[in-house]
C-alpha cells in the first residue's frame, strides 16, 4: 500500500516540485532571490503564487485582497505587480501561516499597508527570533476576516511544522492553505520552534475533518483532498519506521541513514529536506514515546 501511494502521488510529486526547494528557516540563495514568480487561478476569486520561498494564496473580493503569506522582503513589488494582474484593489490583511521567514519576510512592507494577523505562538517565535515586523493581531484557538461578502477563516489545529501553524480555510471555495504543513517534496519538523510529529498526524486529521476538496501547500504545486491523507500515511509510516529501528538498539548517529527506504519517499528527497534537518529531533521524539 505504501509503496503504491508514493509511487502514483508522493513521486510524481517530488519531479514536479523539485524548483520549489527552498531552505525552511528563511535563509536564501541569491539564485532563489532572482527565481521569477508566477500566479495561477486555483479557484474563482482564489489564486496562487508560486516561486521563491512559501506560496502564498490570494483571495480577491470587491473590497479588497486577502494574502495568505508573503515570502521574502524582495518578493514585495512583485507580488505586488501579480496581485494587480487579478485585482485593481489594495491588500488590506496578511494572514502568516507561521513565522518562517520565507512565509513572513513581507511582513516588513505589509505591515505598511496592511493588517497582518498570525497565531500567538507565531508573532512569540518572531519576537524571540528578533524577526521583524510581526504581526500587531494575533490569535489562539481560531479567527476569520470578513471582507466584501468574504470569509476567510483562520484555525490553530495543534503543532506540527511548528508550534504557531495556522490552517487558512475558505469555505465558499472549499479550499485550505495550510502553510508548511502540507508540502510537495518533504516536511522539516522544526523542534526548535515547538514542532512535532505526532502532533502533525493529529493536526492533519483535523484539517480532514473540514469540508474541502483542495490544497494549497507551503511548497510544491496546488493538492486535492487525498493528498492530504497520503501526506498523513506517510508522517504514520515514517513515525512506525523509526519507532521499529529505535526499538532494534539503532544508535541516533545512524538514523538518517537506516531510516531510508524506496517505500517513504521523504527519506529520499534531496538536499537533506527530511533527514539533515528533522532526523536529529525526529529521533528524539520518537525514543521518548518509547520509554515506559
Amino acid at each position: 500500500m505504501l509503496r503504491t501511494f508514493i509511487q502514483d502521488t508522493m513521486r510524481v510529486r517530488l519531479l514536479a516540485c523539485l524548483s520549489a526547494v527552498i531552505a525552511f528557516t528563511g535563509a536564501h540563495t541569491d539564485v532563489q532571490a532572482q527565481q521569477s514568480l508566477s500566479i495561477e487561478q486555483v479557484k474563482e476569486g482564489l489564486y496562487a503564487i508560486m516561486g521563491s520561498g512559501g506560496n502564498v494564496g490570494v483571495r480577491v473580493t470587491d473590497e479588497g485582497v486577502i494574502l495568505i503569506d508573503d515570502k521574502y522582503p524582495q518578493n514585495f513589488d512583485e507580488i505586488q505587480e501579480l496581485v494587480g494582474q487579478v485585482s485593481d484593489l489594495p491588500v488590506r490583511y496578511v494572514l502568516n501561516t507561521h513565522h518562517h521567514g520565507d512565509h513572513s519576510g513581507g511582513n516588513v512592507e505589509y505591515i505598511n499597508i496592511a493588517e497582518i494577523i498570525a497565531h500567538q505562538n507565531a508573532r512569540d517565535n518572531m519576537v524571540r527570533g528578533d524577526q521583524d515586523a510581526p504581526p500587531r493581531v494575533v490569535f489562539t484557538d481560531q479567527t476569520a476576516v470578513y471582507l466584501g461578502g468574504v470569509e476567510v477563516r483562520a484555525f490553530y489545529m495543534g503543532s506540527g511544522h511548528t508550534n504557531g501553524d495556522a490552517v487558512i480555510y475558505f469555505p465558499d471555495l472549499k479550499t485550505v492553505h495550510g502553510g508548511d504543513l502540507l508540502h510537495g517534496i518533504a516536511p522539516f519538523i522544526d523542534y526548535g520552534n515547538g514542532g512535532s510529529s505526532k502532533g502533525w498526524v493529529s493536526t492533519l486529521n483535523n484539517i480532514l475533518a473540514l469540508d474541502f476538496d483542495t490544497a494549497i501547500p507551503g511548497h510544491g504545486a496546488i493538492m486535492d483532498r487525498s493528498d492530504i491523507v497520503d501526506f498523513r500515511n506517510q508522517m504514520e509510516a515514517v513515525r512506525s519506521r523509526m519507532a521499529d529501528l529505535i526499538r532494534s538498539g539503532m544508535p541516533k548517529s545512524a538514523a538518517s541513514a537506516r531510516i531510508q527506504t524506496q517505500d517513504l519517499s521523504w527519506t529520499q528527497a534531496p538536499n537533506g529536506l527530511f533527514m539533515g534537518r528533522s532526523i536529529p529531533g525526529f529521533y528524539d521524539e520518537v525514543a521518548a514515546e518509547l520509554q515506559p
